[in-house]
Protein backbone atom coordinates (compact mmCIF):
# COMPACT_ATOMS: atom_id res chain seq x y z
CA UNK A 1 0.00 0.00 0.00
CA UNK A 2 1.00 3.52 -0.96
CA UNK A 3 2.01 6.29 1.72
CA UNK A 4 -0.36 8.99 2.59
CA UNK A 5 0.41 12.15 1.33
CA UNK A 6 -1.14 16.23 2.26
CA UNK A 7 -2.79 17.91 -0.27
CA UNK A 8 -4.53 20.71 -0.33
CA UNK A 9 -7.57 21.10 -2.71
CA UNK A 10 -9.16 24.11 -3.85
CA UNK A 11 -12.55 24.93 -2.87
CA UNK A 12 -13.33 26.51 -6.04
CA UNK A 13 -11.78 24.41 -8.51
CA UNK A 14 -11.27 21.40 -7.09
CA UNK A 15 -7.49 21.54 -8.26
CA UNK A 16 -5.60 19.18 -6.13
CA UNK A 17 -1.62 21.19 -4.56
CA UNK A 18 0.73 18.47 -3.66
CA UNK A 19 3.34 19.24 -0.61
CA UNK A 20 5.68 20.66 -2.98
CA UNK A 21 4.37 24.36 -5.15
CA UNK A 22 5.06 24.21 -8.54
CA UNK A 23 8.33 26.47 -10.00
CA UNK A 24 7.19 26.53 -13.39
CA UNK A 25 9.04 23.25 -14.78
CA UNK A 26 6.36 21.11 -14.22
CA UNK A 27 4.43 19.49 -16.39
CA UNK A 28 0.52 18.37 -15.56
CA UNK A 29 -1.06 14.87 -15.82
CA UNK A 30 -3.98 13.01 -15.08
CA UNK A 31 -4.13 11.36 -11.80
CA UNK A 32 -6.92 9.84 -9.86
CA UNK A 33 -7.14 9.99 -5.96
CA UNK A 34 -9.45 8.73 -3.23
CA UNK A 35 -9.98 10.69 -0.14
CA UNK A 36 -8.25 8.57 2.59
CA UNK A 37 -11.67 8.85 5.07
CA UNK A 38 -13.22 7.12 2.21
CA UNK A 39 -10.74 4.55 0.97
CA UNK A 40 -10.39 3.24 4.78
CA UNK A 41 -14.28 2.81 4.96
CA UNK A 42 -13.85 0.89 1.94
CA UNK A 43 -11.19 -1.47 3.27
CA UNK A 44 -13.28 -1.77 6.45
CA UNK A 45 -16.20 -3.21 4.57
CA UNK A 46 -14.36 -5.48 2.74
CA UNK A 47 -12.79 -7.02 5.75
CA UNK A 48 -16.49 -7.69 6.74
CA UNK A 49 -17.78 -9.00 3.80
CA UNK A 50 -14.28 -11.41 3.56
CA UNK A 51 -15.18 -12.66 6.92
CA UNK A 52 -18.70 -13.38 6.04
CA UNK A 53 -17.12 -15.15 2.99
CA UNK A 54 -14.57 -17.39 4.97
CA UNK A 55 -17.69 -18.50 7.37
CA UNK A 56 -19.39 -19.58 4.59
CA UNK A 57 -16.27 -21.54 3.28
CA UNK A 58 -15.30 -23.08 6.26
CA UNK A 59 -18.95 -23.99 7.68
CA UNK A 60 -19.62 -27.78 7.78
CA UNK A 61 -22.83 -28.53 9.42
CA UNK A 62 -24.08 -31.36 10.51
CA UNK A 63 -26.19 -33.64 8.48
CA UNK A 64 -29.76 -32.27 8.01
CA UNK A 65 -28.60 -28.75 10.08
CA UNK A 66 -27.34 -26.71 6.84
CA UNK A 67 -30.37 -24.63 6.39
CA UNK A 68 -30.24 -23.46 10.16
CA UNK A 69 -26.86 -22.43 9.45
CA UNK A 70 -27.48 -20.82 5.87
CA UNK A 71 -30.22 -18.79 7.59
CA UNK A 72 -27.75 -17.45 10.05
CA UNK A 73 -25.25 -16.24 6.80
CA UNK A 74 -28.41 -14.43 4.90
CA UNK A 75 -29.49 -12.52 8.18
CA UNK A 76 -25.22 -11.76 8.32
CA UNK A 77 -24.61 -10.96 4.80
CA UNK A 78 -26.50 -7.68 4.22
CA UNK A 79 -24.67 -6.16 7.34
CA UNK A 80 -21.44 -6.86 5.86
CA UNK A 81 -21.87 -4.14 3.05
CA UNK A 82 -22.96 -1.47 5.55
CA UNK A 83 -21.64 1.38 5.54
CA UNK A 84 -20.59 3.65 8.77
CA UNK A 85 -21.85 7.12 7.27
CA UNK A 86 -23.01 8.42 4.10
CA UNK A 87 -20.18 9.23 1.27
CA UNK A 88 -19.22 12.16 0.13
CA UNK A 89 -21.99 13.64 -2.44
CA UNK A 90 -24.12 11.39 -2.08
Amino acid sequence: MSDHITAWECIGCGRIEGVQPCVGICQDRKVEFVYADEHMEVLAQLQRMTAVVQQLAWTHPHDGEWEKSFRALQERAPHAGDRGRACRGG
